[in-house]
């Protein structure tokens, strides 16, 4: 019998490259990331790393500072090779002077973090394959880092924020979540002031837990009341209760902290992503629509109860059977309420109109999400007086 030979486990290159970064990602302090990028680029014979982050607007790809990252203006998501990569989570080549600019998207659990950009004099399938998961190193690094320190809210925060729209972003999940089964997508306007407007999920096995809220009034009293919703539903959802259940439990901590005369709309849902059966609850709030084909197809017109806070009587529960590639659009009352230059009212019909005209790209859930928003603002001639949220969830079966 001839004897086993034992397995090799001497280190690679590409096994080096990875665990340089793996064995200083426990105790690397954030400031030190882009150097840490720099050092394991350079190895790869690589040169100009940058690594570029989303703003808060959504408008454009901000360079981290770093000792041995390339610095630079910041670059236009819709309008330069980076933002295309960021865009549709791909790999773009653009051939230079002396050598090849790759850009390597920076996702976390399909959340788009931002851009890795570098330099190689040539570029095979090795380097693709290593590039890509040193990519992937770095945007968990990145989302790791970032609850120790302000530096990734600096780079990306390119106008001053008020109180109220920091509150809301701190409660804020991931904007994108991209799974085999399910993704969701959401954007909040306007960045830097947003108020009452917040949303929520969790993917808790099989089931995607879904809320979108608007909390009345603006400014910092709308952002507290919009914590306190936010947070009951957290504590009755990971109770394991049912819709109006959960409507109550919310109803009451909203009622109980601020009185009658303070309410919180909501719209809830959850979606067996095994099935495609969806279920939802609206207290006060906007009925979402519903796309299928690339193309709105109906209103989810369903019994409502009052707003939360406002002690309605127990909610009824709607249902429907998702067909593979359906998506839902969730948005608040701030959205088609906005009144376009001349004085008429925007309207849900001309947000149809822009959803089926955005739907017709073909583009990932958090493409159009984000074009969705920024289409909308432009054509109500870049006013947004009120919150204005969206919030795409898609069955991908």
């Amino acid at each position: 019998m001839t004897p086993e030979r034992p397995a090799d486990r001497s280190e690679s290159f590409g096994e080096a490259l990875l665990g340089a970064v793996l064995d200083r990602a426990h105790e690397l302090p954030p400031h030190l990331i882009g150097p840490l990028v720099a050092d394991v680029v350079e190895r790869l014979g690589g040169h100009r790393p940058q690594v570029l982050l989303q703003d808060y607007g959504q408008l454009l790809l901000v360079p981290l500072a770093g000792e041995g990252l390339t610095g630079g203006a910041p670059q236009v998501i819709d309008d330069s090779e980076a933002g295309r990569c960021f865009l549709d989570a791909v790999t773009v080549e653009v051939p230079e002077d002396g050598g090849v600019r790759i850009h390597l998207p920076l996702l976390d659990g399909g959340d788009q973090v931002g851009v890795m950009a570098v330099t190689l004099d040539s570029v095979d399938d090795d380097d693709r394959r290593l590039l890509l998961r040193i990519s992937g190193l770095v945007a968990d690094l990145l989302v790791t880092k970032h609850g120790y320190s302000d530096l990734f809210f600096g780079v990306r925060r390119r106008e001053p924020m008020s109180v109220a729209a920091e509150i809301q972003w701190s409660l804020l999940p991931p904007l994108a979540m991209i799974m085999p089964r399910v993704a969701v997508a959401g954007i909040l306007e306007p960045a830097y002031d947003v108020g009452g407007d917040s949303f929520d999920y969790a993917l808790n096995g099989a089931i995607l837990h879904v809320v979108m809220i608007d909390a009345m009034g603006h400014g910092l009293d709308a952002a507290t009341m919009a914590t306190v919703a936010i947070g009951s539903y957290r504590h009755a959802r990971r109770l394991g209760i049912g819709l109006p259940a959960i409507y109550d439990f919310m109803d009451r901590a909203v009622a109980k902290q601020f009185g009658p005369e303070h309410f919180v709309t909501a719209q809830m849902m959850q979606l067996d992503t095994t099935t495609g059966q969806v279920q939802w609850v609206n207290a006060g709030h906007p009925p979402p629509i519903l796309v299928r084909g690339h193309r709105v197809t109906q209103r989810l017109l369903a019994p409502t109860t009052l707003p939360v806070g406002l002690g309605g009587p127990k909610p009824s529960v709607s249902e429907l059977r998702l067909m593979h590639g359906d998506r839902i659009l969730c948005f608040t009352d701030g959205l088609i309420e906005e009144h376009e230059r001349g004085g008429r009212e925007f309207g849900e019909d001309q947000l149809i109109d822009c959803v089926n005209h955005l739907e017709k790209t073909g583009r990932g859930i958090r493409a159009v999400t984000r074009s969705l928003s920024h289409t909308l603002k432009r054509a109500r001639g870049g006013r947004t007086t009120d919150d204005a949220t969206l919030l795409m969830v898609e069955w991908r079966g």
